[in-house]
């Protein structure tokens, strides 16, 4: 089922500002991202490694590394696997476009050289002025190429023929160069579920306050929770349902953190009637007269 996000800046209350001028919530994402970031990087390696990825055994591995929960391991897989599976379409469908341009100039070469090839077969004969077919490529001058037509076909051939094979070079290249994910920088990633209370065990807003579960490896810093008031995600159409699955994405964005959304919308109300009951239409083209 298709899915919204809803985006905003984190807000910084006044009262939870600390001497550094941010707040304990902020405080927390800075801590967190770096480690979330290495145990993303371990993951994509292992997912582009061609082993046996088994979630639950991976999951285990996280939480005993990083001296984090379940969940957060959860929302590190999902995340990682996210970036691998779309860094693959992304380089399935590069090759693809590259394919389709190698397959067009191949074609057009293939047209332009038959194309001279019957011009000089044409020149070639001793009585080609008295022929009636004429040829189906004359030689004529052009104003705009400076230059015979003869010559600007065979200037485009060549000039094509270095294309196809800088792109055939490409594509090889690109069938045995290894896939590769970008990781950023300041990424915070919690997956939510419709069985848990808030959408999301981890991270839970109640329309006004958001509230993390802070990893073991954070407790001795921030305690067992950090919350913050961000407010409402102002939409002049809200969707955001209040119940169901909540997934939460942080990042940064020009030196600033921005909260993120993801849930299935409500479903939008009809507005019109059904169209069995008819329906009435005006032409607002230019020049009609719409008589009443």
């Amino acid at each position: 089922m298709a899915t919204l996000t809803y985006c905003k800046g984190l807000p910084t209350p006044v009262s939870e500002l600390n001497e550094l001028g941010k707040t304990t919530f902020e405080m927390f994402l800075e801590a967190y991202a770096p480690i979330f970031r290495t145990a993303s990087i371990e993951t994509v390696n292992h997912l582009l490694s061609n082993t046996e990825f088994k979630k639950s055994d991976w999951n285990t591995h996280l939480q005993q590394t990083y001296g984090i929960n379940k969940r957060h391991a959860n929302g590190i897989i999902s995340w990682a696997k996210g970036r691998v599976d779309g860094a693959k379409e992304n380089r399935t469908l590069h090759r693809k476009t590259l394919e389709v341009k190698i397959k067009s100039i191949s074609a057009w070469l293939k047209k332009a050289e038959r194309k001279l090839a019957l011009a000089r077969k044409f020149y070639a004969k001793k009585k080609w002025v008295n022929s009636k077919t004429g040829c189906n490529f004359p030689i004529a001058c052009s104003l705009k190429y400076k230059s015979t037509n003869w010559q600007n076909l065979r200037f485009q051939i060549h000039n094509k023929k270095r294309k196809l094979a800088l792109l055939t070079h490409k594509l090889k290249h690109l069938r045995l160069k290894p896939v590769k994910v970008f990781i950023p920088h300041g990424d915070i990633f919690v997956v939510g579920s419709k069985d848990e209370s808030f959408g999301n065990q981890v991270c839970q807003w109640d329309g006004n306050k958001i509230t993390f579960r802070v990893p073991k490896c954070l407790e001795s810093r921030f305690g067992k929770n950090v919350s913050s008031e961000i407010g409402d995600f102002n939409r002049s159409i809200n969707r955001l349902p209040e119940s169901g699955a909540k997934t939460w994405h942080f990042y940064r964005k020009n030196g600033k953190w921005v909260v993120a959304v993801q849930f299935t919308p409500n479903p939008v109300q009809q507005v019109s009637i059904e169209r069995m009951y008819g329906c009435i239409g005006i032409d607002m083209n230019p020049g009609v007269r719409i008589v009443g």
